[in-house]
């Protein structure tokens, strides 16, 4: 049964103070999201050499303390929010799938990761997020728990310690969403029971839970994971209850079966986009006319796709340096990442080029790459971050503009989204492509941000481009004046 004593403890009085802390949804959609996956980002100690082997599965050691030691780093390429990872405590030991070192096999809710830090750690580091005015996402985990083994003990969870707490064991069957929402992740190896949240009694501790997380901790956001796996209604209320921008996961890429979970919560991980962004830019050969028409379909059926995440790369798919090493599609993918429609979210180590392919070779140790800043997309993502910054600031109505998509030819699209004008290709590093741009108002002088170029449209707006395999960003010169961009 559920101790009083102990949810007493974990609760606070958030009702009149939750505004004060609370960051909307509005807000969040100014906000560039930098993603960290605590234990593979920094370590404590400083070390760039500390071994990491991805396929042992277990705890690296990096920590809170390292992620205030190396902010730095990820404000200093303009990101304005960090994501970091399940915060709670995690059952202990080497399971047949390793550790938890990723966050995601929680054992008690009302006590954090002692792999990670302490209290005062975390309280400093989101104190040291805010002093650098960068907000705060913190992943939740409440569909499952972690039980190693085939015989649950339910004893050992927090505050869930009962079996009536649970859905009666089944294996999932993904064709079939009530069978998604009441069935069971994991394996032989572990176990993952599904929270009945259907049960009042659990979907009122949520979210007593939850008011008191956010308040406690001065959290700015939520990222929900696996939303698909307990039904929306649920969402609304634990989200009404956080009184914080909520973004969930819905790993598919139908927009039928994921714009209809934004009636329940802020925004999604844009997963449609991703895939098919994926697809198209690693290789010459990709479906530029997919891209295009999933991007309207996505604009036109969900209710606000300016508040989804747009993501290229997370800790659950292969990162793109897996599926192309050509830094001239990678830098396409990045442009589209931080200026199309929605929240950009990027993947610690995307900025590295990182080859990591599934799971768990994609969650690499960053601290091996010594933080490096050159010869890779870290200027890249400098750039589009200072410029994406400065239009939000100047032009606000660009956020809530939605991007208009035309493909200009098999491996050209454009991407026009208020008076930025993305030229993007997926031809791959040096090669030669002559186009024209038009849509432009007559004589106008514009600055293509990422190398600093100049030119002019013509009496009738059009633009000829040559492309070399990298991406364009266009923008009218004038609107720059006074921004330091590009010396202007």
């Amino acid at each position: 049964m559920i101790r009083p004593k102990i949810l007493l403890l974990c609760l606070t009085f958030f009702s009149a103070f939750q505004s004060s802390v609370a960051a909307s949804a509005a807000e969040w959609r100014e906000r560039s999201v930098y993603q960290v996956m605590t234990d593979r980002f920094a370590r404590p100690d400083g070390s760039i050499t500390s071994p990491c082997s991805t396929n042992d599965r277990v705890y690296c050691g990096g920590s809170w303390r390292g992620l205030i030691d190396k902010l730095s780093y990820i404000s200093g390429m303009g990101f304005t929010a960090i994501w970091i990872s399940p915060i709670v405590e995690q059952i202990g030991g080497n399971t047949g799938e390793g550790e938890a070192y990723h966050g995601y096999w929680s054992k008690n809710i009302y006590a954090l990761n002692p792999k990670f830090g302490t209290e005062q750690d975390l309280k400093d580091l989101i104190a040291a997020v805010h002093a650098l005015k960068m907000y705060i996402m913190v992943d939740v985990v409440v569909n499952h728990y972690a039980n190693q083994g085939e015989k649950i003990v339910y004893s050992d969870f927090v505050p869930f310690n009962d079996s009536r707490y649970f859905h009666p064991k089944c294996d999932i069957d993904w064709g079939n969403q009530t069978s998604i929402e009441i069935c069971w992740m994991g394996n032989g190896y572990l176990s993952l029971p599904d929270l009945n949240t259907e049960d009042q009694t659990v979907v009122d501790t949520l979210e007593r839970y939850m008011a008191s997380l956010v308040i406690n901790y001065k959290i700015d956001g939520l990222r929900l994971d696996a939303s698909r796996n307990i039904r929306k209604p649920f969402w609304t209320k634990l989200c009404l209850a956080a009184g914080v921008y909520c973004q969930g996961e819905v790993w598919v890429r139908d927009p039928e079966i994921i714009c209809p979970y934004q009636e329940y919560m802020d925004g999604l991980h844009n997963y449609p986009i991703k895939e098919a962004a994926t697809s198209a830019f690693t290789s010459s050969a990709g479906n530029m006319s997919d891209l295009v028409s999933l991007a309207s379909q996505m604009q036109s059926r969900c209710r606000d796709i300016t508040l989804f995440g747009t993501f290229m790369e997370n800790h659950d798919n292969p990162r793109l340096g897996s599926f192309t090493t050509d830094i001239a599609r990678l830098k396409n993918l990045a442009a589209l990442n931080i200026l199309a429609d929605g929240v950009p979210v990027v993947y610690y180590g995307q900025e590295q080029a990182l080859t990591g392919s599934n799971d768990p070779a994609n969650r690499e140790a960053l601290w091996l790459t010594g933080f490096a800043t050159t010869n890779n997309l870290v200027p890249t993502f400098t750039s589009l971050n200072r410029f994406r910054n400065r239009v939000v600031r100047t032009s606000p109505p660009f956020l809530t503009t939605l991007a208009k998509y035309t493909l200009l030819s098999s491996s050209v699209i454009t991407v026009r989204k208020g008076k930025v004008v993305l030229v993007l290709t997926n031809s791959g590093n040096g090669v030669v492509t002559n186009m024209v741009v038009d849509g432009f108002s007559r004589d106008l002088d514009l600055v293509e941000v990422l190398s600093c170029s100049e030119s002019r449209a013509d009496g009738t707006g059009r633009l000829p481009v040559v492309l070399k395999g990298e991406p364009m960003a266009l923008y009218p010169k004038s609107l720059l004046v006074g921004s330091g961009i590009c010396g202007l």
